[in-house]
């Protein structure tokens, strides 16, 4: 592990520096995001019918897939996201710190690919002005898919406040180091500030913590987004009351393993390793671990439930799920990032930074597949005999998966622009660690000096 200094030049060296590798990282991203416009564009000349959405009694299959998917996955990665921040602000959590804006960031991020797949699975973008914004007065009393809207526009509004307050100290302190080019930017950033406002807006930020803590399991993704499928009760694989709960760890797996991808990412590029230190990395995989536990404890819970003595339509749903592969293989990954995580906290030579973002990865895809065939499946075998002469099929279209591959590409080159014009680590952190290194440098001395003086 690195002895160097944490330092103010260490946080703004991603603004001073732009290496190769960079450049080449961004070539690799604009042709993901070039790859999903070319799919969006067919599908807003030729309609949905070029993905393998279908309707059901003409085609069969699913009205919903990927698109609605990776839209859970995304929010639920967002709303992780600004959790863990919340809670490393509300309860004190200093040894995350450093990581906590980059978790901000995943939020913005996520929200913003999440309110995309919106955007791109009503087909006509127009319908988002004709059918929520126009007529929201209406729709918000009698539809689940426009609180969805509501609390995600809520979040994204409250993490943007939450991350511009905390800006303001930064920007001011490291103004002289940071591109002259934005400096109109950074002056709109600092409008009317004052050293005064630190100690005022370090309790808005408090009390922001708060308020996302108390809504993330009441109105977030513990909430409003498995009310908007298990008030379809006539979809055997949605309703439950285990729903919210289970949404809630998903989406926590799913951030702490993007908050662990993006430090490495960072902490690689820039030599980061005494200011995201292993000891950053251990902890998250230990939270990791604790949530992937809840996570295939609540799935136990809806297996037994399902395949115990259950209705007829929720055993036929349940045996389906069951028989599909990628399920099996989602919950396997789960399993074994849970076992690694357990593993070599007993036997802590099997920690790797690695074998870290490995298991960090594994658990991306497995939430990704588990969000995909929760969808799926439950359109698929629904209550109701009304289409069970045709119930189709479904795999996800070239445009459908070059959406997912042009969200997170989005999601990347997001990371790689915002790197470049803020701080991704506060300057709170940096103070903090270094405030630590001199206590931890002046105890030796202290006892040196007590023996000398015995």
């Amino acid at each position: 592990m690195s002895t160097e200094r944490p330092s103010e030049a260490d946080i703004v060296r991603p603004m001073q520096r732009t290496s190769k590798g960079y450049y080449g990282l961004l070539a690799v991203v604009s042709l993901g995001i070039l790859a999903f416009l070319i799919g969006w564009g067919l599908q807003l000349r030729d309609g949905l019918i070029v993905t393998s959405l279908g309707d059901w009694g003409s085609s069969g299959g699913v009205t919903w897939g990927l698109y609605i998917g990776a839209f859970i996955w995304w929010v639920g990665i967002a709303h992780g996201g600004i959790i863990l921040s919340a809670a490393v602000r509300l309860l004190g959590m200093d040894r995350y710190k450093p990581v906590a804006r980059l978790a901000e960031l995943l939020t913005i991020a996520g929200l913003t690919a999440a309110g995309l797949y919106i955007i791109i699975h009503v087909g006509r973008p127009d319908r988002i002005v004709t059918s929520i914004l126009l007529n929201y007065h209406e729709t918000i009393h009698t539809s689940p898919l426009v609180w969805d809207v509501t609390v995600i526009t809520l979040y994204f509004v409250m993490t943007a406040t939450y991350l511009a307050l905390t800006i303001r100290y930064d920007v001011t302190r490291l103004r002289d180091d940071l591109p002259d080019r934005l400096e109109p930017l950074y002056r709109v950033l600092t409008i009317g500030y004052t050293e005064a406002e630190d100690e005022v807006v370090e309790r808005m930020v408090w009390w922001l913590a708060l308020g996302i803590i108390i809504l993330a399991p009441l109105l977030l993704h513990g909430g409003v987004i498995p009310w908007l499928f298990s008030l379809l009760s006539s979809m055997p694989g949605w309703s439950g009351a285990v729903q919210g709960p289970q949404f809630l760890t998903i989406a926590l797996t799913s951030a702490i393993s993007g908050v662990l991808i993006a430090s490495y990412a960072f902490r690689r590029a820039y030599d980061w390793d005494h200011i995201i230190t292993d000891d950053v990395f251990r902890g998250l995989l230990l939270w990791l671990g604790f949530f992937s536990l809840l996570f295939l404890w609540l799935q136990l819970q809806q297996i037994i439930n399902g395949v115990f003595a259950p209705p007829v339509d929720v055993d036929y749903a349940m045996h389906a799920k069951l028989a599909q592969p990628l399920y099996w293989v989602s919950m396997g990954l789960v399993f074994g990032t849970m076992a690694y995580v357990f593993a070599q906290t007993l036997r802590p030579s099997l920690f790797s930074l690695e074998r870290s973002i490995a298991a960090a990865v594994a658990v991306l895809c497995a939430t990704l597949v588990e969000k995909i065939l929760f969808v799926v499946e439950g359109l698929m075998h629904p209550t109701f005999s009304l289409y069970s002469g045709v119930p189709g099929s479904y795999f996800p279209s070239l445009v459908e998966l070059s959406s997912l591959v042009g969200t997170i590409a989005i999601v990347i080159t997001f990371f790689m622009v915002v790197a470049k014009v803020i701080p991704v680590v506060e300057l709170h952190a940096i103070e903090e660690l270094r405030g630590h290194d001199d206590e931890t440098e002046s105890s030796p001395t202290a006892d040196s000096s007590m023996e000398v003086n015995a």
